[in-house]
């Protein structure tokens, strides 16, 4: 069954107009897989696992110029380090939950061995958000398994939302988050370009929520919807944290077809900061806000000896692209609140999806003439 997405609601964003399948997949080559586990017994486990091919399944022969930027670092994504300095990335990027961030890169490796070989190998990138509350941390449900199954199942065309694979268990804005995409088309220098985002939002307090400017969580108060974190905790004895919805974080994946170099891939990646700021969250101090940009643009082969050739879009060409990704990436999140679905988890607690019929009332009331 499909999921409903904000443009189904009446409700668009900004002025570019979205690729086919308004999704990260719409940049040529980008694929995404999830695995979701959600089981009862023994323990009560909402977790899983998604992943992103930057060129299908030839990265590591074929690495993506890439930039990472920390907004608020309370948070890991692993191989940043190299990203950093030698500005490319050739692995998949995978996302989880916070507990499963080193079993998920152990099996990226597994995987690039099995697959490819004994010398074949890359620094896996894994980001991750805080799935606790739904889920039980102390579970560490996810196999191997479950990261090769979401490598073989990653394709091109439309991305499932809401509660799947990492996103499972995340709550953004106090109400059920979760894996959220979006796509715009620009023309820079005189050429068409497709910037995709996908986002693992887990971030947010109620009253900060925000859609294309209407105060959506100042309207949705908790005598409409109860918020996430209000459950009374029923697990004293499993130690589980029941603190604010402002500790949580947000991964935001940008991809596009543009030829950049890896400084404009940073500047890319901080302007993702622009969209998440657009549905309202300010970033606390235990918020992991990490973005990451890739740029596809060019055939980079980083052993061979000779000199290569590149093709650089011009920094001053580069503001449209900038609109793209901040429109982007604030309809992503969106998405991802529209997709999901309650869900009660770990120790009987709760998380409530954003209900539709009340965000078009409220979108009606503040824009009559757009709703």
């Amino acid at each position: 069954m499909t999921k409903p997405r904000l443009r189904d609601l009446g409700i668009v964003i900004g002025d570019l107009p979205a690729g086919p399948h308004n999704a990260i997949t719409d940049v040529p080559g980008v694929q995404v897989g999830h695995t979701t586990v959600v089981r009862d017994e023994p323990r009560v486990i909402r977790t899983g696992v998604t992943v992103i091919q930057p060129r299908g399944g030839t990265v590591r022969d074929q690495p993506v110029f890439a930039g990472y930027h920390a907004f608020n670092g309370c948070g890991e994504m692993t191989g940043m380090a190299f990203v950093e300095e030698f500005g490319w990335l050739s692995s998949p990027i995978a996302l989880t939950d916070t507990t499963q961030v080193g079993l998920v890169h152990d099996a990226l490796i597994q995987y690039a061995v099995e697959r490819y070989g004994k010398g074949a190998h890359y620094l896996g990138v894994v980001g991750e958000t805080w799935g606790g509350w739904l889920n039980d941390r102390n579970g560490f449900a996810l196999t191997r398994e479950d990261l090769f199954a979401a490598m073989d199942n990653a394709a091109a065309g439309p991305v499932a939302e809401g509660n799947v694979g990492g996103g499972t268990a995340m709550i953004c804005y106090d109400f059920k988050g979760g894996i959220g995409t979006s796509s715009r088309l620009v023309e820079l220098a005189g050429e068409a370009f497709t910037v995709g985002v996908l986002v693992q939002a887990n971030h947010g307090e109620r009253s900060q929520l925000r859609v294309d400017g209407v105060p959506v969580g100042r309207e949705l108060t908790e005598k409409i919807v109860p918020l996430a974190f209000a459950t009374p905790p029923t697990d004293a004895a499993e130690g589980a944290w029941s603190g604010p919805s402002q500790t949580s974080s947000i991964i935001t994946v940008i991809a596009t077809d543009a030829p950049l170099l890896p400084l404009q891939c940073k500047r890319v990646a901080r302007r993702g900061v622009m969209g998440v700021a657009r549905t309202g969250s300010v970033a606390h101090t235990g918020s992991g806000d990490l973005f990451l940009a890739f740029a596809t643009g060019n055939d980079l082969r980083v052993e061979d000896e000779q000199p290569i050739n590149l093709r650089a879009l011009p920094d001053w060409s580069l503001d449209p692209l900038f609109d793209a990704v901040a429109e982007a990436v604030e309809e992503a999140i969106l998405n991802a609140l529209v997709a999901a679905d309650d869900m009660t988890g770990f120790a009987g607690h709760r998380a409530p999806a954003l209900p539709h019929d009340a965000l078009q009332e409220v979108m009606a009331r503040y824009r009559p003439a757009r709703a």
